[in-house]
Order: structure tokens, then sequence, then C-alpha cells
């Protein structure tokens, strides 16, 4: 009877102490692994393409730049980490960052929202005109190593 209590308390305290445990979650990246864009475009591709698609392009493309801008002082690829720039994991940084990303996610949703609706009664040409400004940033985010 005392050896089935033991093992009952033993098993009970290990099912305790993991249900209870931290969970490490890694360190979290300044930009997401799916911040990028499948392919640039030049004026001719853009003329011939639909408003609609070009309207999903502009969108696409700002929330890109949005999610990238702000940290290029850190990175301007995905992969980046606080422990991988010597930031230390404390829970105040994770919990700042972690505000922010959600913060960021946010504003591009709110973003896509409204181009959605307001973007349709804008010129092809200037979201032509957007589209090719927008992708020669990025094309310019890619040389910033440049300038270090």
């Amino acid at each position: 009877m005392k050896t089935k209590l033991i093992i009952l308390s033993l098993g009970l305290f290990f099912c305790t102490t993991f249900g209870f445990a931290q969970k490490n979650q890694g360190s979290k990246g300044f930009i997401s692994e799916n911040v990028t864009i499948s392919k640039y475009h030049n004026k001719g591709e853009l003329e011939r393409m639909l408003k609609g698609q070009l309207i999903a392009l502009y969108s696409e493309r700002i929330g890109v730049l949005v999610r990238i801008l702000p940290y290029v002082a850190f990175a301007t690829k995905p992969g980046v980490t606080m422990a991988s720039l010597g930031i230390p994991t404390n829970n105040d940084n994770v919990k700042v960052l972690g505000e922010q990303l959600d913060t960021t996610g946010k504003y591009v949703e709110r973003t896509e929202a409204f181009h959605a609706k307001y973007l349709p009664y804008s010129d092809t040409s200037s979201l032509i005109a957007g589209i090719l400004f927008y992708e020669e940033i990025m094309k310019s985010i890619h040389q910033y190593n440049d300038f270090r």
C-alpha cells in the first residue's frame, strides 16, 4: 500500500512539474520568415494585369515594407533574433518585441482592409507607379549592407 502511495505521489509530482514548467519558445525574430515577395515586376508586366491584381500586389508590398523597415538597423532578412544580436532574451525584452510584432500585424491588417476599400478608386497608372516604387525600395534594402 505504501509503495503504491509513493509511486502515485511521484507520478503526480512529475505530471505537475511538466505541466507548469516554462516552455522555451526560442528567441523571437525581428523579421518573420514569410515576409517576402515572390517576384519583382517591370512596367510592361504590370500594365497587362487587372486592377484587382495590382491592388493585391500594392498591398503585399506595403505589408512587406512595414514589416522590414522598422528593423533595418538590426536585420534586412528573416532569421535574425534577439539572441543572435546579443540582446538579452529576458521576459521584458521578449514581451516588448512580441507586442511590437503584434501591433505591426494589426496595422498591416487594417491597412490591407483600407486598401481593399479605397484603392479601386485609384488610377491604374498610379498603382503601377506605386508598385514599381515600392519594389525599388525593397531592392535597395538588399543593398543596405553596402552602406555599413
